[in-house]
């Protein structure tokens, strides 16, 4: 149950779609996400109320193409699996929006099943008992 969050600059609506298909794609394929498992909040700054800002910390160089992708998810992922994740976000954020891997920013925040209610008030994974 991961809740994305994707910020861009001056991408326009195609351009955002397709990177919340890479992403949600990219978690499927690396994590075991189901598919039906999509929530996301998808956010393109006009650079005029709302901007992005970036720098070239640790040597990586970012333009205004850049992304910003927040998952929070429950915990119990390993770094490796981690690390796929993160490789196949910016694979498919080449191959769906023309976006440079350079450009790709990801954050995961990682949580408990008690820091999830998906609807009517219910804590589901507790209820659940997973």
């Amino acid at each position: 149950m991961p809740f994305v969050r994707i910020d861009t600059l001056r991408a326009g609506p195609e351009r955002l779609a397709a990177l919340g298909r890479a992403v949600h794609d990219a978690l499927t394929q690396t994590i075991g996400i189901p598919p039906d498992d999509r929530f996301q909040v998808l956010t393109d700054h006009d650079g005029t109320s709302g901007t992005l800002r970036h720098d070239d910390y640790l040597g990586v160089h970012r333009d205004d193409g850049i992304v910003y992708v927040a998952i929070t998810l429950r915990s119990g992922r390993t770094p490796a699996q981690k690390q796929a994740l993160y490789r196949r976000i910016a694979e498919l954020a080449h191959a769906y929006a023309g976006t440079e891997p350079r450009n790709v920013f990801v954050v995961l925040t990682e949580n408990e099943s008690a820091d999830w209610s998906l609807g009517e008030g219910a804590a589901q994974y507790l209820d659940q008992g997973s």
